[in-house]
This record gives C-alpha cells, structure tokens and sequence, in this order.
C-alpha cells in the first residue's frame, strides 16, 4: 500500500500533482477546505507523463518532486536520479529538458551528503530559484537557478522549530508550496500539516495542528493509498 511518495504544485492556482509509486493524480486541493477534488487520473506516470516512459520516474516511480519558478517546470527523483522537466499542464506536450541524471550530476555540491542517494521530499520556497530538500531528519535549503548552489543545511527540527517533537522532525515522505504565499503541505503516512515556512527565519507555525488526512482531504482519500507495486 503506497500513501502519497511525492506531489508538486502546478502553475495552475490550488492545483497540485501527487505520486504513489508508479501512478499519479492532479488535483484541486481546495486549501482549507474539504473541497478536493480530482481533476485527472489516477493515472500510470508512463500514461500521463509520455516523456518520462521508459525512465525511472516512470517505473519505479517519482520519490520526491519540486515545482519551479520557471513557469510549467518541476524538478522529479527517484532514488539517486533526478531530472528537470515541462510538465506542460493540461496538454500532452511534457518534455524533458534536463536528465536524466544523479542527482549529484544535476546539483553537485550533494556530493558527499545524505541528499547525493535519494531526497525524501521537496518545496519550493517564496524567494526566487530557491527550495528546501529533505532527507531523514535533515533538510537543505538550495537555490535551483542556473548557477545552482546551497545555502544552508540543518536538522529539521533546528531550521522549522515547528516541527520539533513532531512525526515530521525525523523525516517527511511527501510535500508541496501552497499558492499562498510562505505556505506548504507537509504528509507523512495518513497524516499532514499545513506550516507556514518563514523564509529566511526560525518564525515558522503550523496552521491547525497535525491531521489525519481523512476527514480533512476526502477526495484524496478515496485515492489514496495506492495498491500499485511500481
């Protein structure tokens, strides 16, 4: 049984991708409501994503995704690759445009680190080309841009005083930037947080307390976990 591995926010406002093993959904995610709704799929990765067949992204499966500030973009991984794709919302015309590769080929300063194996989860920040990476009870807060490079990596707990004696401080399986501004969604096996993230500060909070994804979430659900074996 797979709970949700990975998600991305798209281009499209309150909609949102969400991966378990090989298969996917877009969604509105009706931010804080209980209005969700599915808008296509679930779907095999290979079916809805024509760029990705045939490549691990595809099969196993996306482990941990990122959307960027470069309009229709996200960055995927599964294990130790990682690509930069178009995910060309609502059309068929996905496309490769860098990858894949290891992670360490795409970002090379994880060279050395928990992240060069795998990342867990992933968001983009609010400030221009940068995203928090995630990987145990780690996290690394990189910019993304054409001359990528890290800024800073902390333990979790230490970065998001939030989540301190939390589920979320040794690990998160699954994230994603709400199109509110220095908001995420944070998921780890049937449960989720919504934080506000305080970029370049300590001030972080989570909004409403730590949840059971149902009732809060009913149409994801009714998706979620997958019985797929990617």
């Amino acid at each position: 049984m797979a709970y949700i591995n990975a998600a991305f926010r798209s281009s499209h406002v309150n909609e949102a991708y969400f991966f378990a093993n090989n298969e996917y959904v877009l969604m509105n995610y009706a931010p804080g409501t209980a209005n969700d709704k599915v808008l296509f799929g679930p779907h095999l990765i290979a079916t809805g994503f024509s760029s990705l067949k045939g490549t691990a992204f595809a099969e196993p499966g996306i482990d941990c995704a990122f959307g960027s500030h470069h309009k229709d973009q996200a960055f995927i991984f599964s294990k130790n690759l990682c690509a930069q794709i178009n995910y060309a919302p609502h059309s068929a015309n996905d496309r490769i445009i860098k990858g894949p590769m290891t992670i360490t080929a795409m970002f090379p300063f994880f060279k050395g680190t928990v992240f060069e194996n795998g990342v867990d989860a992933a968001f983009e920040s609010t400030k221009d080309y940068e995203a928090y990476l995630f990987k145990d009870n780690q996290y690394a807060l990189i910019n993304y841009d054409y001359d990528s490079h890290l800024i800073s990596t902390r333990l979790i707990n230490r970065g998001f005083p939030s989540l301190k004696n939390t589920i979320f401080e040794s690990g998160i399986d699954a994230a994603f930037a709400l199109h509110k501004t220095d908001e995420a969604y944070l998921f780890k096996g049937d449960y989720y947080a919504r934080i506000n993230f305080a970029p370049g500060t300590t001030n972080d909070y989570i909004t409403g307390g730590i949840k059971k994804i149902l009732p809060y979430w009913p149409t994801l659900c009714s998706v979620f976990p997958r019985k797929n074996s990617g």
